[in-house]
């Protein structure tokens, strides 16, 4: 297949072993590369009951296949391991500048697996690998320690870091790659367990393509597009929150007060004319110097937010995003934007998912208005729904794993509930991952997408959330978030198509413009392969059940695929969605609804004959379910 490397860098750090490995050629065709290549390594070389974070857990990286290309905002890198956090397979994407220099240094993928003695840094340039001592580094927050790398490796280096989070194995550790994050599901845990501090990689050559020129035509009329079509000012103007205010006003299922209301009700009683604080339309004019961009994008959503001084000191922070305006905003009660930013800041700098952490201390918020925790448990401090200083305070004692509230809520609301031993039934979580901001009770698809996520509670798993919510996308029409109809085809078909997107390291912010047909042409001019759209699709269909075999593998099914008990048991309780709630009854009708449009058993098994027939006969015979 061309447009590949056909080879991966292979690292063990427990011998100090460092080999390249071919990459079977059936391998690539079924699995083209991204996401597909990542699961297909994690399948093969996690052994089965891996502790996640001993020396047999891998880490797997793996650019898109179109990432590098230049492809407008194909740009995504693929992380994948044993999560932490919740014991599934672990999928996080970043728009990492390593990402596309591990292409330009000759491979399709990176895996690293066993333990140094000692910290190291992996560093590989040009096609030639070594690991470097990184005990100087150790401790240092993830700012600086990108700076360093560039001090001591050249300005021309692409850097994957992690901060005292991920040393100190924490369950909600990122991956910090120049900027951007492999937020979910721990991965950066898992470095730490390994003593890899980072990875640096320079590479010089090119990203190989099937049909060059026919890439270049390729990149012109979706530059054209992009910039034309009516989403990209928005974009680029307000970010990933510019419908903050709808899920808030229109829809109520803007989730705050950690789940017992379903839109911002404090923020927006107080609100002068109709805006709060926490909606880009307020504050991006304000604090927003220039958009920040992910590889190849040319709709660059992000936002550098920048405060000189202030009540929170200076702050300079990519976003925050919608999600993070959720999480460390709405669900912690934090109405104040420069609150919001300044928590976001102190997560990135020491290497914490802005989703999990948020939820977690809005857990533990909750923990103490029911009086199940005292400022005594919690190192002194007042940690009270609207106290931003509290917040601050305990998000760097929960990066550092520093006292007693860093040792009760580093690793998650889930754990944390269960060091207490209690407060699990307001834990909002599905699998152990907390969940992002949509308030799943009232919409039934995304509520069902959420629960048989492969990773957790996940709203990119299916991306089905704007379709639900808009009521429409590509070939569905006259959604109704509200019906129980048709969810578990939606849902699936959503699912292989985001696994694609994953696949081939496309932002998944562009599916409004990329739909599936038009990424054959994309494809055939990468790889030379005439692959229909359906075809494609089934790649995503593919990796997704690959994904669904591995957590069986590990003893995860139907049980597993739940929701927070506040999502069945507890209706919203005012706004635009008030009474909705998602019983229990409802969610087994979906999972049997979702099951048979995914050719799996009753019990969420894939069957056999559905594996043997997505060209994955070892699979079946290792999980694959015999009947109905």
């Amino acid at each position: 297949m061309k447009g590949v490397a056909g080879r991966l860098l292979s690292v063990d750090l427990s011998t100090g072993a460092i080999r390249t490995e071919e990459i079977p050629e059936r391998t690539l065709r079924l699995f083209l590369g991204g996401w597909g290549l990542a699961a297909k390594l994690a399948w093969d070389r996690i052994p089965k009951g891996a502790d996640p974070l001993g020396p047999e857990n891998v880490v797997a990286m793996a650019p898109g296949l179109l990432t590098g290309t230049g492809i407008p905002t194909a740009s995504k890198t693929a992380f994948s391991f044993r999560s932490p956090l919740t014991g599934t397979i672990g999928r996080s994407m970043a728009g990492a500048w390593a990402g596309v220099a591990l292409r330009r240094a000759g491979f399709d993928a990176l895996v690293i697996q066993g333990r140094s003695a000692e910290p190291v840094v992996l560093v590989l340039e040009d096609g030639k690998a070594r690991l470097d001592p990184a005990r100087d580094l150790w401790g240092l927050d993830t700012r600086a320690t990108r700076k360093a790398l560039l001090a001591r490796y050249g300005e021309g280096v692409r850097t994957a870091v992690i901060g005292p989070a991920g040393e100190r194995l924490s369950w909600i550790a990122t991956i910090e790659c120049d900027g951007r994050q492999a937020g979910r599901g721990g991965g950066g845990a898992v470095l730490g367990s390994k003593n890899l501090k980072a990875i640096v990689v320079k590479g010089a050559g090119e990203v190989p393509m099937a049909h060059p020129e026919r890439i270049k035509e390729l990149i012109r009329h979706w530059n054209a597009v992009i910039r034309e079509h009516p989403v990209t000012e928005a974009d680029m103007k307000y970010g990933s929150g510019e419908f903050l205010d709808w899920m808030n006003r229109v829809s109520g299922t803007f989730p705050s007060r950690n789940w017992q209301w379903g839109y911002f009700k404090s923020a927006y009683a107080r609100a002068q004319e109709g805006k709060i604080e926490l909606d880009p339309y307020y504050w991006a004019p304000k604090y927003s110097k220039r958009n920040v961009a992910c590889p190849f994008c040319t709709k660059p959503c992000g936002q550098l937010f920048v405060v000189e001084g202030g009540k929170y000191g200076p702050i300079e922070v990519d976003g925050p995003e919608y999600e993070t305006l959720y999480s460390l905003g709405g669900a912690p009660e934090i109405a104040e934007i420069e609150a919001v930013a300044k928590a976001n800041e102190i997560c990135d700098l020491l290497g914490i998912d802005t989703i999990s952490a948020g939820v977690t201390v809005a857990w533990a918020m909750e923990a103490v208005e029911r009086g199940y925790l005292k400022p005594a448990d919690l190192d002194g401090i007042d940690l009270r729904f609207g106290n931003a200083e509290a917040m601050l305070k305990v998000l760097e004692r929960m990066g550092r794993r520093e006292g007693k509230a860093g040792e009760l809520l580093a690793d998650g609301a889930r754990a944390a509930a269960k060091r207490l031993g209690k407060g699990e039934e307001f834990a909002i979580h599905i699998k152990g991952m907390e969940l992002p901001a949509y308030d799943i009770r009232g919409s039934k698809g995304v509520a069902l997408a959420f629960a048989v996520a492969f990773r957790g509670g996940d709203h990119l798993t299916a991306g089905v959330y704007g379709t639900e919510y808009g009521g429409a996308w590509w070939k569905f029409e006259a959604v109704d978030r509200r019906s129980l109809r048709g969810k578990g085809f939606q849902v699936k078909i959503h699912e292989d198509l985001m696994a694609l997107y994953d696949v081939l390291g496309i932002c998944k912010f562009s599916r409004h413009i990329f739909f599936l047909e038009a990424l054959p042409d994309m494809v055939a001019a990468q790889t030379g392969l005439e692959l229909t759209a359906a075809e494609l699709l089934t790649v995503g269909e593919r990796v997704y059940n690959l994904a669904r075999a591995f957590n069986v593998r590990e003893g995860f099914s139907r049980k597993d695929d739940h929701l927070p008990h506040r999502v069945m048991a507890e209706p919203i309780p005012e706004g635009p969605s008030a009474g909705d709630r998602v019983p229990y009854e409802e969610l087994q009708k979906l999972l049997d609804d979702y099951y048979e449009a995914r050719g799996w058993s009753r019990d969420g098994v894939p069957l056999k004959a559905r594996l043997v027939a997505l060209d994955l006969p070892e699979v079946a015979e290792a999980v694959g379910a015999k009947g109905v």
